[in-house]
């Protein structure tokens, strides 16, 4: 869990820093996206590299290795004396990031060979990795109050230092025993396809359909094709096709994805509305929304019990995505004014969803090889990262839409195109004038809000309806999902123990 909750933190870890490294080393606003964003698009581009290397070399032996960049990264960070050198540490924090989370479920998967066993643990996993998020805003808030910016990334050090000493130890070394070459020819194509897309996705929200963001889908796109061949045809290749002939396993993929849909859109618009339309602080906004969060350590036990306890397995998953809809429906009621209503909706939206990833992804993991574990793993995360991007685009372009044909005509053009505009133009305008721009901006973000909210409704109990119906999430014999190692075979083999 350690490296988890670190990968996850660093997130979010910089929402409140930036100001303080703006005024620190002076980066250019193309500098400060990328500090920003050059994390996730190395993490997103080697997931599915990192995860069949791992399988190849073994987990551990990546988790170390990935644990050591991630910290070195961590102190180059802390100490950048310019904003070039910040970007490429947060490149190298990506990919020590890349190699942690599929490392960190593979080895779940390797340790816990007891069904019930496994799937307490990954339900501990999806609660870790969800709290992480919401921990590193707020952690990156109070460290920037009482020390200085790079302390956002010092706080890694211990933690990893700790890891380095421990895992040796207490984790045991598994890997494949085939000894199968790696396909160097689907690593640059992997990254060809999942860059441009998560780009262009990322950038929509805030930009629109910009042609550029629209040539980088079309490049990601062709890029995914060709992957795609290529994991067909290759002898070995990065992404077997057997993942995808467990029972369950393709099912879980695409309901992973609008999962993260699902939870990323939801913030996308959470955040904005505590901060934009409530007028809280940053940090005050931050500590409102760690409340939510209380519901998603209660959600995946109890999803996991009720499984165990005979519950059908696709009914809990369908059951999720429900209450997750009932999250959304709520923020489809909130006004201006409605904090508790808005809180209470992103609480119980959020543990649907991690009632279903937490069901997902073991049914993932249960249902693909065991020596492909890493593989697996690293293709549900992916799918999670295209997920987020995802839900940010659609609902964001949804939310924005609305946005602008709900604001007056005669409102300054900053205001008519964000919320963040309007309250920088209203601050330009006399008295009045600029409340009423406030006022018009809050009525028509929330108006878009509930717009959103409403296409994710639909979204999410078609998702419930496709649960049911998947005779893959239905109870029935899951590859690699017994008390026992599995005996080796074309497609199952046993992981090689060492240094338990």
């Amino acid at each position: 869990m350690l490296p988890l909750l670190l990968v996850s933190m660093d997130v979010s870890v910089l929402y409140f820093a930036i100001p303080a490294i703006g005024a620190d080393l002076h980066p250019t606003g193309t500098q400060q996206l990328w500090v920003f964003d050059v994390y996730g698009f190395v993490l997103a581009g080697l997931l599915m590299t990192m995860g069949s290397l791992g399988d190849r070399i073994g987990r551990r032996r990546l988790l170390l290795l990935g644990a050591a960049a991630f910290g070195g990264a961590s102190l180059a960070a802390a100490y950048a004396n310019s904003a070039e050198t910040l970007i490429a540490a947060r490149a190298v924090l990506g990919l020590g990031g890349a190699t942690l989370m599929p490392s960190t479920m593979a080895l779940v998967r390797e340790m816990f060979r007891d069904a019930g066993e496994r799937a307490r643990a990954i339900g501990i996993w999806s609660g870790v990795m969800t709290g992480g998020i919401a921990l590193g805003s707020v952690l990156s808030g109070l460290l920037v109050e009482h020390f200085w910016w790079g302390s956002v990334f010092l706080v890694n050090l211990p933690v990893m230092v700790l890891l380095l000493v421990l895992a040796p130890v207490l984790l045991p070394e598994s890997r494949s025993p085939r000894k199968e070459r790696f396909d160097l020819l689907s690593v640059p194509l992997s990254m060809a396809a999942v860059l441009p897309l998560v780009y262009g996705l990322k950038e929509i929200p805030s930009e629109g359909f910009h042609p550029l963001y629209v040539l980088s889908l079309a490049v990601g796109v062709i890029f995914a094709v060709l992957f795609v061949r290529r994991q067909r045809t290759a002898t070995a290749p990065l992404v077997s096709p057997v993942l995808f002939r467990g029972r369950g396993f393709g099912p879980a993929v695409v309901l992973n994805l609008v999962a993260s849909f699902a939870m990323m859109g939801s913030a996308l618009f959470t955040t904005q509305y505590l901060q934009s339309v409530l007028g809280k602080s940053a940090i005050e906004a931050a500590l409102w929304a760690l409340l939510p969060s209380v519901l998603i350590g209660v959600a995946a036990p109890a999803a996991t019990a009720l499984v165990q306890r005979g519950v059908s397995r696709a009914g809990v998953v369908a059951a999720g995505f429900v209450v997750a809809a009932g999250g959304y429906g709520l923020l489809a009621l909130a006004g201006t004014h409605s904090l508790w209503t808005v809180l209470a909706g992103a609480g119980v939206l959020a543990s649907g969803i991690v009632t279903v990833m937490s069901q997902l992804t073991d049914l993932a993991l249960a249902s693909a090889p065991v020596e492909r574990a890493g593989s697996a793993s690293s293709l549900m995360e992916t799918g999670q990262e295209f997920g987020g991007a995802l839900g940010m685009a659609v609902l964001g372009s949804i939310g924005t839409a609305v946005y602008r044909h709900r604001m007056p005509a005669g409102a300054p053009a900053a205001a008519r195109e964000t919320l963040g505009g309007a309250l920088a133009a209203a601050g330009r305008l006399p008295g009045r004038a600029g409340a009423e721009v406030v006022a018009a901006a809050r009525d028509a973000f929330t108006a878009g809000m509930h717009a959103a909210a409403l296409a994710a409704v639909v979204l999410l109990v078609a998702a419930a309806v496709y649960a049911v119906r998947k005779t893959g999430l239905r109870p029935g014999p899951a590859r690699g999902a017994s008390n026992h190692p599995p005996a080796a075979g074309p497609d199952t083999a046993e992981t090689a123990p060492s240094g338990r």
